[in-house]
């Protein structure tokens, strides 16, 4: 099995603001749903608000401090480690989000998916410092986009060392 982390971060590690993501980049969106497809997602009560619905394909872990919570459609968890536990024989598991969900899962991780964009943005979420002894850059692509904004951004794998 393996734990992959997937997000799209600015230069500063903003990774979203008023639960919202503070940029518009489709191509960010086609490669999340290419990698995630036909797997297990964990994700944060609060990022599945701001999505607001359980996306086709995928099966949804919600985790959350809320013993009562039930969503029709995701497998809800009350820890990271349950979540994962939830996912089955899953061979790729997807940590979507939010910030305290990847700061939890960032010692558990062997893979991250990052989408670096290319500049710095004001946010209230921050992904944690990628700490360059531990993780290797296996492989990037860098992208530029015109619509809906103008926007540099890199598609970006690191592998744990």
């Amino acid at each position: 099995m393996s734990l992959c982390i997937i997000v799209a971060l600015s230069k500063n590690r903003t990774i979203g603001i008023d639960n919202q993501l503070p940029w518009r980049c489709p191509e960010d969106l086609k490669r999340f749903k290419a990698l995630t497809m036909g797997h297990h997602m964990i994700m944060g009560r609060k990022t599945f608000d701001s999505i607001g619905r359980v996306l086709p394909g995928r099966t949804t872990v919600v985790v959350t401090r809320d013993e009562n919570l039930a969503i029709e459609g995701c497998l809800v968890a009350h820890s990271l480690e349950q979540a994962i536990t939830l996912c089955g024989n899953d061979d790729e598991i997807f940590i979507v989000g939010g910030a305290q969900i990847y700061r939890q899962a960032m010692d558990l991780a062997d893979t991250l998916h990052v989408t670096e964009i290319q500049k710095e943005v004001r946010g209230d979420a921050h992904f944690p410092e990628i700490d360059r002894e531990k993780w290797q850059e296996t492989s990037r692509q860098p992208h530029h986009q015109s619509t809906p904004e103008p926007l540099e951004f890199h598609f970006v794998t690191y592998r744990r060392r």
